[in-house]
């Protein structure tokens, strides 16, 4: 490869640097604390990606889980196209709107009804505004290291590449006014949970409870029984409305999202990622009496030019098509253990400060812990460990999510070869440590 060809993606960044901050469209693409220049990426097909550069690595970012099938599915490309031919916004509304909305209500228990948004943030932000004029109540409790977007009031100890920012408050530029009502607790924390909720303010004045049922964005760490159980119980006898964020894991983990895995009903569910087939689109929906309190029905506004937009709604219609085939979520499960199996078992062989959480189709190599249960669990987290091990992945052309809070994600497009290949990596690299 010519020097000329190693600079350009060097010279695409700091041509970027001049007009978007950062360089960047979302902070953790710019590789903060890796010591690198981000990745450009020119085209992806399948399970991998090529960069501007010409050097292709097998993706385990796929679009932060978006991309269910891999890039590029021939499948998903084609409805696209055909749906861009007869136009690709109206801000009027269509009719496979109402196919995918269908498609989503008959798959998840709890849904009734669904409106589609264009963002992941926007799909909390309106479950938390629906929730609370359905209560009349201002109060939200969420989890600490669990991320739903960057709406104001949820920058409150907060997941994702928000957790490399350090304060209990998020972001500047979110007024201590906004966030009073909002109150963070530990994940997986059942006492306490019990004691805020049996507190009489909180039970009065609790509007809804939030979470991720299974964190991805402070790496892969699941529930426990007890503490999805205790949700749903606390919530129930107080009045207020159990939300599970499932932008990540709804269609990701089986086709009913974490509540049918874990067999816990929610009132409400965020969608976002695959719905749109890796298009921009998300959704919230929940139960008839609590969406008939959506303008225009009822008094709770929310509104998109962009939302619904058809061709997202073709993509991510494609997409759920595929994925409900008899044996799919299985298939994932599979290709997961493919990697984390091997990789479990090397570390206690080891006796190493580390370990590989999993969940259908995801998982975060930990290191400096020997578990996650909580987002206070990764005090401890060894950052410059990460570091190696990403600079490790990809000097062997594999591209791992680039934060030490991420998850990594399988499609159904990762091949039997490059999982193994990467198992072998990972394997590897602890043989160094």
């Amino acid at each position: 490869m010519s020097a000329k060809l190693k600079l350009k993606a060097k010279e695409i960044f700091e041509r970027s640097l001049e007009v978007i901050p950062g360089g960047v469209n979302s902070p953790v693409r710019a590789f903060t604390g890796l010591g690198m220049d981000p990745l450009i990426v020119e085209r992806g097909e399948g399970d991998t990606i090529t960069d501007v550069d010409g050097r292709t690595f097998i993706d385990y970012c796929m679009s932060w889980g978006a991309l269910l099938h891999g890039h590029a599915h021939p499948k998903i490309v084609e409805a696209a196209i055909e749906r861009i031919k007869r136009g690709s916004s109206f801000g009027i509304a269509t009719e496979v709107e109402e196919k995918l909305a269908r498609t989503i209500t008959g798959g998840i228990n709890c849904v009734d009804q669904i409106r589609f948004v264009s963002s992941g943030t926007e799909a909390a932000m309106s479950a938390v505004r629906l929730a609370r004029g359905y209560t009349s109540r201002p109060v939200v409790i969420k989890f600490n290291g669990n991320y739903h977007g960057h709406s104001d009031g949820f920058l409150v100890k907060a997941g994702s590449s928000v957790s490399q920012l350090g304060k209990d408050s998020s972001s500047d530029g979110v007024p201590r006014e906004v966030v009073k009502n909002t109150l963070s607790l530990p994940y997986n924390d059942v006492d306490t949970f019990k004691k805020v909720m049996r507190d009489p303010f909180y039970s009065r004045f609790v509007a809804a409870v939030v979470l991720e049922p299974v964190a991805a964005n402070m790496g892969v760490v699941s529930p426990s029984a007890e503490f999805l159980q205790v949700l749903r119980e606390e919530t129930k006898r107080v009045g207020a409305v159990l939300i599970f964020d499932e932008v990540i894991t709804g269609f990701r983990v089986a086709f009913g999202g974490a509540q049918e895995l874990y067999g816990i009903q929610p009132d409400m569910v965020c969608f976002g990622k695959i719905i749109g087939g890796g298009f921009p689109a998300a959704a919230f929906g929940g139960t008839r009496d609590i969406m008939n309190r959506l303008a225009p029905v009822g008094r709770v506004y929310q509104a998109g030019t962009l939302s619904g937009n058809p061709v997202a709604m073709e993509a991510g219609l494609k997409a759920l098509e595929m994925a409900s085939v008899d044996g799919f979520y299985e298939e994932i499960e599979r290709k997961t253990k493919m990697i984390t199996e091997p990789v479990e078992n090397a570390l206690k062989a080891k006796g190493m400060a580390a370990c590989i959480q999993a969940v259908v189709g995801m998982f975060t190599l930990f290191l400096g812990t020997k578990e996650v249960r909580c987002f206070e669990d990764l005090k401890g987290l060894d950052k410059e460990g990460f570091n190696r091990y990403f600079r490790f992945m990809w000097d062997r052309g594999i591209y791992i999510s680039p934060s030490p809070y991420e998850a990594c994600f399988i499609s159904s497009a990762h091949t039997e070869a490059h999982l193994e290949k990467t198992r072998d990596a990972i394997l590897e690299f602890i043989g160094t440590c």
